[in-house]
């Protein structure tokens, strides 16, 4: 696991604003090992298409909207562990892995 930090700016690129996040090292992982198979919440393009010419055919409207954490933070099916994030090591037990109870951003396993 590693840390992300991002700095929030305004108009006159003074920082108002720090963000983090932590993040699981997906490119990591190895398949069939660490995970058995990969999965994108994604719709293919024939669909689209598809979708498309079916709605222009009916005059249907269409509204799109984004859930961006939808997929992200779910629960997790199988067993993850992950070693202690960076300035946050237990000292009193330094070679201890945490078990994920929900998945983190750049895990290969997503919740379907």
């Amino acid at each position: 696991m590693k840390w992300l930090w991002k700095n929030k700016r305004d108009e006159e690129n003074i920082v108002i604003h720090n963000k983090s996040r932590l993040v699981a090292k997906g490119y990591a992982q190895k398949e069939g090992v660490d995970f058995e198979e990969s999965f994108a919440p994604v719709a293919r393009l024939e669909s689209v298409r598809l979708f498309i010419a079916y709605v222009a055919h009916n005059s249907f409207t269409v509204y799109q909207m984004d859930v961006k954490t939808t997929f992200q933070y779910g629960p997790l099916k199988e067993e993850v562990y992950v070693n202690q994030p960076g300035g946050f090591v237990n000292p009193y037990h330094p070679d201890k892995v945490y078990r994920l109870k929900k998945a983190l951003y750049g895990l290969k396993q997503a919740p379907r």
